[in-house]
């Protein structure tokens, strides 16, 4: 049902982002993800997202939740698998680096975080700073209108929708049952 996965690659204070080339979120600096490829874990998903985007391959991997996001009439839904990484700070990975989705770049927590950064996309900061902060995990929703942001919810999930296909499909359902 959820066909993506993003992660936040953190060393000390900074985050990895993308900044990408193409639609969704195109010029809007981002996490480092991508689509899930057939029968594979969300997990597996984001190990290999990783180490293609970037070449890292030693990341300390946390299952934070998901994102998201429907329009503001109920419909669009979509979806992701959300990870906060850890890189140790002798983890050499020099940046700008211009990649075949856009630049890596990165940039310092507070920069990304700051209530007047409109470069970054628009339902990162909310995700992130829990992310950092929470040990839980949440399903962070967001409607938008157009390309603008009406409002988010962030709603805690059992850690497990991570590997419980039905208990994820469960709590989807409630997303999904009036567009069958």
């Amino acid at each position: 049902m959820l066909k993506y996965n993003l992660c936040y690659i953190i060393m000390d204070s900074k985050i990895l982002l993308l900044n990408r080339d193409y639609p969704g979120w195109m010029g809007c600096w981002n996490g480092v993800g991508g689509k899930l490829e057939p029968n594979e874990s969300p997990r597996g998903s984001m190990i290999r997202e990783i180490r293609e985007e970037t070449g890292i391959s030693s990341v300390d991997l946390h299952f934070k939740g998901l994102k998201t996001w429907s329009r503001d009439d109920g419909s669009g839904f979509g979806g992701l698998y959300l990870y906060i990484g850890y890189v140790s700070e002798d983890c050499l990975y020099a940046t700008p680096k211009r990649t075949d989705e856009g630049i890596l770049e990165w940039k310092d927590i507070n920069w990304v975080l700051h209530p007047q950064n409109l470069g970054v996309a628009h339902d990162l900061p909310s995700s992130l700073r829990a992310a950092l902060t929470d040990s839980r995990c949440f399903d962070h929703h967001s409607v938008f209108r157009g390309n603008h942001l009406e409002r988010e919810t962030a709603t805690e999930i059992d850690p497990q929708v991570e590997y419980d296909r039905i208990q994820r499909k469960r709590y989807l359902q409630k997303y999904t049952n009036h567009l069958d």
